[in-house]
């Protein structure tokens, strides 16, 4: 599809009318005023219309011709008042011969409510995407499209596409009044049809722009808007939402398996798979893999593959290249049916300069700043949202309650949060203009973020709302009537950063950077987290998960099943980025599916099932995901054997019954009879062990777990002494009915309650073992 300027028609006679003038060179700011049927003063009609592709015109049903105006492509009829009445049609020939029969657009009243638009002006209307963009409606009996757009600056919109030739001058918009809105329906159109809007800004220049609020779009490299039929989807999820409604997700498992649609899964002509098609393969992966949801990397409209979506050009438009509207709602459905949640990347942090989008939309910085210290980033070569502009707000949070409202969205993972709260984010002295008391802080962001996390959870209960902010702002995740922001959850940055810079360090060496394990337990309940190994994580160079590890092959492997055991069993939520969990070896390339022919090889099948083991552990077991957000649900059993690079803790229930012991040894020394203090008597089962042969590992374990002992260990009544395998991870689980049974046999040996032994009993000196009360 090509589109340029406004073509020039014919030459213009030097005695038109000034307002025809202005009409037929498509610069007349109230085309209601000049087109259509007005009444003269002595009672007489007359009926113009603009028809650049017309021959001859008449008014359908009468012998009523409209005349040309010599020189242009205006036609006109002058006649009796009663002659013609209400919406009537024009018929015309075209330069072919073909007829077309229209109803005149310029015959109907303004169709946008005054309420709607006080809303919208006021930065209030949660649902604007109802009556902006393009839709199918029916005014006085007659079907057609209704278009509305926002461009206060603009001297000049026109609906623009396939149906009248790109001509601006065909279908020039109507401003209504101080509110920056213009709306035109357009009636007979069909479904189907490519638009745009051509704007004049008030310099004279011509500008074609996309639709922001359009629900569809061509697929790129074509940007037009596509004009969608109301969707008569019939949705199966409502026991889902229903159940949504009511979940306690906090003291649930959230797994998340983070998805990049274009490039998880391709056909077997390497092209992209439809939404359908992806809903049942990935269900089926999520189910045998254990997640509870998947995160899909922007689906929002954007030009670019390379953006991996990030740079959004159609914020309530799913993106074309894996199907239509619809296909996304039968994805979701899918899922949910499944038992399956999904989340959204949303990105309202910034968005890119493309010519065709949102920059300087009506020839103003519209949605973005004017002055650059505050619109735009150089990081990325985006611009960003005036949040302290109503209609820009009321965009953004249309935007988010449209993904939950249309497509069932369980909920939005929010983008770049750090780069909205600093104005000097990224910047130097001198390149960033302070708020009105001399911060950092952009307050209207602030203002913002509240508003959005409120909104969203008052207008959809459940629903989550998660931040990936790698700063210490306070209170991200904390009620915003506390003073916080409002999220549900923050990622967890400074865990993965720390955690992954300890263990990409050779083992030789952990023991003196201990401390980047045990300081993430300082915070780690200053706020709701989850632990990410993002997408951020594979690429630009920072190699894949399993490239990161140092060592031989078989250190990496291992390396990489101690990792994602310390994972699931530290607090906090989980997510796990496509290919980690079966231990890609390349980047993620975004322009190709993932490495699935690794599968063949015994070590990836190994790291594989081992997440599934995790994921089905940690979602079985309340102790490993009831108290993740609170310091009840965790205790150090030892943090402190930096000599030999080893930790443990435990996990606890919400009642305290349960407890999950953790061991893990971050070197690649086997620790025999490695010792550590638990709580409370009983058998402790191996539940999972990343060194077994079944995961690829030397296979050294515990005999499927041991029997605690009445000695008391680093400040608890009993212990058990462990094997503790090389560069791995063990996770022992106190079995219920056991725990009366080893009292019974302590008592039966020395006639003492062993579960009395005093907390600060001194423990024997062993190599493997601090002493009591350490840690």
């Amino acid at each position: 599809m090509q589109t340029g300027p406004t073509p020039t028609g014919r030459p213009h006679p030097a005695t038109l009318e000034e307002p025809l003038q202005r009409l037929i060179e498509a610069r007349h700011h109230a085309p209601f005023e000049v087109l259509g049927r007005h009444e003269t003063t002595t009672g007489r009609a007359v009926v113009r219309a603009f028809l650049p592709a017309a021959e001859s015109v008449r008014i359908q049903g009468t012998e009523h011709a409209l005349k040309r105006v010599p020189g242009t492509d205006l036609f006109v009829w002058e006649g009796p008042a009663e002659a013609v009445q209400g919406h009537y049609q024009l018929a015309w020939e075209d330069r072919r011969g073909e007829t077309h029969v229209r109803t005149d657009p310029y015959t109907f009243a303004p169709q946008l409510g005054d309420f709607d638009l006080h809303l919208f002006g006021e930065g209030r209307h949660w649902h604007a995407y109802r009556f902006m963009g393009a839709h199918e409606r029916t005014f006085d009996g007659v079907r057609g499209f209704h278009f509305a757009v926002w461009a206060p600056s603009a001297s000049r919109v026109s609906v623009v596409g396939d149906f009248n030739d790109w001509d601006g001058r065909t279908h020039p918009m109507r401003v209504r009044g101080s509110s920056g809105v213009w709306e035109l329906f357009i009636p007979e159109l069909e479904p189907g049809a490519f638009y745009k809007f051509e704007l004049r800004d008030q310099s004279g220049n011509v500008h074609v722009k996309i639709d922001p609020y359009a629900n569809a779009y061509q697929q790129r490299p074509d940007t037009a808007g596509i004009l969608l039929a109301p969707s008569d989807f019939a949705w199966n999820d409502a026991s889902w939402i229903s159940r949504r409604e009511q979940h306690n997700w906090q003291q649930s498992p959230l797994s998340v398996y983070e998805v990049h649609l274009g490039s998880w899964q391709r056909d077997a002509d390497g092209g992209f798979l439809n939404y359908r098609d992806l809903a049942r393969r990935l269900a089926d992966y999520c189910l045998e893999l254990g997640f509870s949801h998947v995160e899909l990397l922007p689906i929002t409209e954007h030009p670019l593959d390379a953006s991996w979506g990030y740079q959004t050009t159609g914020y309530f438009a799913p993106t074309a290249r894996f199907g239509s509207p619809d296909d996304f709602r039968w994805f979701v459905d899918h899922l949910h049916q499944r038992g399956i949640g999904v989340l959204l990347d949303w990105v309202p942090a910034h968005f890119p300069r493309d010519a065709t989008a949102l920059a300087r939309y009506d020839g103003t910085a519209l949605y973005e700043h004017a002055d650059p210290r505050q619109g735009e980033h150089k990081d990325w070569g985006t611009l960003i949202f005036n949040y302290g502009r109503r209609e820009v707000k009321n965009f953004l949070l249309s935007s988010a309650l449209y993904w939950l409202n249309e497509f069932h969205i369980d909920g939005l993972r929010v983008d770049a949060v750090a780069s909205m709260l600093y104005l000097d984010y990224s910047r130097a002295d001198g390149e960033w203009i302070p708020n009105k008391y001399g911060g950092n802080e952009n307050l209207d962001a602030v203002d913002f973020l509240r508003q959005l996390n409120t909104v969203t959870h008052e207008q959809h209960p459940g629903t989550l709302m998660i931040a990936e902010e790698s700063t210490a702002w306070p209170q991200v995740s904390r009620p915003t009537y506390l003073g916080g922001l409002g999220f549900s959850m923050k990622w967890n940055m400074g865990w993965m950063h720390d955690t992954l810079a300890y263990l990409e360090k050779d083992p030789i060496y952990r023991h003196f950077h201990h401390d980047l394990l045990t300081f993430g337990l300082l915070y780690a309940f200053t706020e709701n987290f989850v632990l990410p190994f993002s997408h951020d994580e594979v690429v630009h160079g920072k190699r894949s998960m399993l490239d990161k590890m140092p060592g031989d092959a078989w250190q990496k492997f291992a390396s990489l099943r101690l990792l994602y055991s310390f994972m699931f069993t530290y607090p906090g939520k989980k997510l796990l980025f496509q290919g980690c969990e079966f231990a890609q070896g390349r980047e993620w390339d975004f322009d190709a599916d993932a490495e699935w022919e690794l599968l063949e090889r015994a070590q990836h099948r190994g790291v594989q099932q081992i997440v599934a083991d995790l994921n089905q552990l940690y979602r079985r077991l309340p102790a490993l995901h009831e108290v993740d957000f609170d310091s009840s649900g965790f205790e150090w059993i030892d943090c402190h054997d930096s000599s030999q690079s080893v930790l443990s803790y435990l996990r606890k229930s919400a009642d305290g019954r349960e407890i999950v012991a953790c061991a893990f040894n971050f070197t690649p020394v086997p620790r025999e009879n490695y010792r550590i203090g638990v709580p409370r008597a009983g058998f402790y089962r191996e539940a999972v062990n990343s060194d077994a042969g079944l995961y690829g590992g030397s296979n050294i374990g515990n005999q499927g777990g041991v029997h605690s002992e009445p000695l008391a260990w680093m400040g608890r009544p009993h212990s058990i002494p462990m094997a503790l395998p090389p560069l791995a991870g063990v996770i022992m689980v106190l079995e219920p009915d056991t725990e009366t049974a080893a009292g019974n046999r302590a008592e039966a040996a020395d006639g003492t309650d062993a579960s009395a032994s005093p907390a600060d009993s001194a423990s024997p000196a062993g190599s493997d073992a601090p002493e009591a009360g350490e840690g």
